[in-house]
């Protein structure tokens, strides 16, 4: 196995990772990168096989487990009931309880919601240049998530910065003063999803919160530590994915002065510049990849954003192609830990890219788009953009 060196906050890197993709993919199905001390899989059927390899999991076998400074453990409670970072029988029994709760009806019933919301906040739009991000891509998922779970619209500031802060210890720029922040946010977003929920135990409602905390499997429900857990999880997963997609995607379209949004377009924009590069598997029993001997106690990083610029899965894999046609892309991860927002991600993305490109037919970016130092995650630090047509 080859063993790369690259920075994931190297400021070329952060630009523009697909060359080192394609550096590490020609070297076979797995790497060694040493910033992270652990192989990776890079080409799209390693990334594939291992997503779904029945001796990986998200959770660390016992062995493994770190310890947890006292400081940090706030954060890590709230990550112990995550069915994100479970393995059967406990993400078996939490995936079915929310999935009973988030259904395909649920979901689809929000097409109105999302469609107003989405032309509310273009009728805002300023006639000067502004960021995308902040008037658009962030308000339609965190909006929408929060109204799906029946969190106040009013707090949707609150929920982005308790958010952003939460999954910012997962970026490789990670510091003590990044630590805090998350733990501050931590215990602020528990106590007001603890509120939350015990008002709706009092008065329940027809939004999420209210059916999980009546969803049962054989007589289970979800316990108050998992209920808040799990309502953390949806919304920062529900919404830090799509502001990601919705950014990256308007700058692709807008670079490559395509503004038809077909399912098949969503599909290629979530292909081609990924929200999420990297999603761990740990190994539970010895096995051969690809030539390869992994021992229970590995870890092993699927790389996704190489995985779907795979020449040997894709034709001209670096090119955007809005009618490209091929296998699915890894972006929504795979196995049992497949993502259950995937089918709201992808109606938001839609509704979203076409109100936003039917109503501002000549919107234009106005200033050199550039990316955040966020990796493992891929998103726009800004777009800024503009239009005069949004009136209309």
């Amino acid at each position: 196995m080859e063993c790369l060196d690259q920075s994931p906050t190297d400021p070329v890197f952060v630009q523009n990772p697909y060359p080192f993709y394609d550096r590490a993919r020609a070297a076979g199905d797995f790497f060694w990168w040493s910033d992270y001390d652990m192989a990776c899989a890079v080409s799209h059927e390693a990334v594939h096989a291992v997503l779904r390899h029945k001796r990986m999991g998200r959770e660390a076998p016992p062995e493994k487990a770190p310890d947890i400074p006292p400081k940090l453990r706030p954060f890590y409670d709230v990550e112990a009931h995550s069915m994100l970072e479970l393995e059967p029988p406990r993400h078996t029994r939490l995936r079915a309880l929310v999935l009973r709760a988030f259904t395909s009806r649920t979901i689809a019933a929000l097409e109105p919601e999302i469609t107003r919301l989405c032309h509310d906040l273009i009728d805002q739009f300023p006639d000067h240049p502004f960021d995308l991000l902040t008037h658009y891509a962030q308000p339609v998922p965190v909006q929408i998530i929060a109204r799906l779970l029946g969190v106040p619209g009013s707090h949707a500031d609150d929920l982005l910065r308790w958010s952003n802060a939460m999954v910012a210890m997962y970026q490789a720029r990670r510091t003590s003063q990044i630590e805090d922040a998350a733990i501050t946010a931590t215990n602020e977003f528990t106590a007001f999803m603890r509120d939350t929920i015990t008002q709706r135990r009092a008065s329940p409602g027809r939004d999420l919160i209210s059916s999980l905390i009546a969803a049962r499997d054989e007589g289970d429900k979800l316990s108050e530590d998992e209920l808040i857990t799990t309502c953390i999880l949806l919304l920062n997963a529900g919404h830090e994915a799509t502001v990601h997609t919705l950014g990256n995607g308007t700058k692709t379209l807008l670079e490559h002065d395509h503004r038809e949004i077909t399912e098949t377009c969503v599909e290629e924009i979530i292909r081609y510049d990924p929200p999420l590069h990297m999603f761990t598997r740990w190994v539970y029993e010895d096995v051969e990849m690809a030539g390869h001997q992994f021992r229970r106690g590995d870890q092993i990083a699927c790389i996704l954003g190489a995985a779907n610029r795979d020449p040997a899965a894709y034709t001209a894999p670096n090119v955007f192609d809005p009618e490209r046609k091929g296998p699915k892309n890894t972006s929504f991860g795979g196995g049992i830990h497949f993502c259950v927002g995937a089918p709201l991600a992808r109606l938001e993305l839609q509704i979203a890219l076409n109100a936003l490109f039917e109503r501002c037919p000549d919107l234009q970016i106005t200033a050199t788009p550039s990316y955040g130092d966020v990796y493992h995650f891929h998103g726009l630090e800004k777009l800024m953009v503009q239009t005069h047509a949004n009136k209309g």
